[in-house]
């Protein structure tokens, strides 16, 4: 009886033994798959980090090339704004002049002899280089009473931002009519080559003389139009067909003379680098009132009714109106403000569905 209850004894205690040690067994294997998760949890995380790490070098090296690249770009700008007379060219032109200090980048005056509206062959074929090769004065701004070049035709890789300002026809020869006259607020004591003429535009008209000729608004067109001979033929509807074309592929923005705060605005949004603080400053300082006729007496309703019989009229009334058309099209675009001028509401347009990952 006490030798059966030893070896009951004996065989429980084996068990005891076996399952202690199956029991230490188990335990050691868990810690250790325990310890292997962790290792494997922290080594995912530094292969997750040595991920992020690499892509963020990687991202920080493209961003940096990007950037290079937006800097030469921006360094390489070449803008051309062939100023039309008598449209608020001068207001535009001086904010550019008080900002470009500031923004880094260059403001240069073209003067052609003899206050020509074209070049020669020789002279436009000089003027591209120029501008393509003049690296010290890159940015630039150019401003000028010239009519259209088109970079391409002399095989340049380069070509510029052409920009302007339009004005209603009639408004524009009524002014430059009287500023003949009296001249303006800009240089008020520069006597002008119809100086101590009183005779009004109306009376002008009721004569016919060549100083209110409708021909005379032949100019638009032709600034828009370029340097081929039919571009200055006046009436030619080819010549206003080439200024909308022109318009439409060569030229960043069309303004007119009526809006110019919110053609500035639309270029700050569009040429940050170059005209950034402009719309501040040309609200805040007196350029809106810069270059301003002394005297100037509204036509009559008959002389206005006279004027637009001509087909002069008409058609450059047609180039001002398809201009402001696109004009609206751009601001629709656009914010508006609570003082009715408009202003970039931002990035309007994202990318997705990106692969590969």
């Amino acid at each position: 009886m006490f030798l059966r209850s030893s070896n009951l004894v004996l065989a429980n205690f084996r068990t005891f033994i076996t399952v202690l040690f199956i029991a230490i067994l188990v335990l050691f294997f868990q810690m250790k798959i325990l310890s292997l998760e962790e290792s494997q949890k922290q080594l995912e995380k530094t292969v997750e980090q040595l991920v992020k790490s690499n892509n963020n070098v990687r991202n920080s090296i493209l961003s940096n090339s990007i950037d290079q690249r937006k800097t030469n770009s921006d360094r390489d700008l070449i803008i051309i704004y062939n100023r039309v007379p008598k449209t608020g060219s001068t207001s535009f032109v001086n904010v550019a002049y008080d900002i470009c200090k500031r923004n880094r980048f260059n403001v240069l005056h073209l003067n052609v002899t003899a206050n020509q509206h074209t070049m020669s062959l020789a002279d436009q074929s000089r003027f591209v280089h120029n501008l393509t090769h003049w690296t010290a004065r890159k940015p630039g701004l150019y401003h000028g009473h010239v009519s259209f070049i088109d970079f391409a035709k002399f095989g340049v890789t380069q070509r510029p931002i052409y920009i302007n300002i339009l004005r209603k026809p009639l408004d524009r020869l009524v002014s430059y009519y009287y500023f003949l006259r009296y001249g303006d607020n800009y240089r008020p004591h520069l006597l002008r080559s119809r100086h101590g003429d009183k005779m009004t535009f109306d009376e002008c008209v009721q004569r016919r003389l060549d100083d209110c000729n409708p021909d005379n608004m032949w100019l638009q067109i032709p600034f828009l139009c370029g340097h081929a001979a039919e571009c200055w033929v006046h009436g030619s509807n080819w010549a206003l067909e080439e200024a909308k074309r022109n318009l439409l592929a060569h030229y960043l923005v069309v303004g007119v003379t009526e809006e110019l705060t919110d053609f500035i605005a639309i270029l700050e949004s569009a040429l940050p680098t170059i005209f950034h603080g402009s719309l501040q400053h040309f609200q805040s300082s007196n350029k809106s009132h810069l270059r301003k006729t002394n005297q100037k007496v509204e036509p009559s309703e008959e002389t206005v009714a006279q004027i637009k019989k001509s087909r002069i009229w008409r058609m450059e009334n047609e180039l001002y109106e398809f201009a402001l058309e696109q004009f609206y099209f751009l601001k629709k675009r656009m914010g508006i403000g609570p003082d009715g001028v408009v202003f970039d509401k931002g990035q309007q347009f994202m990318f997705e569905k990106i692969s590969p990952k």
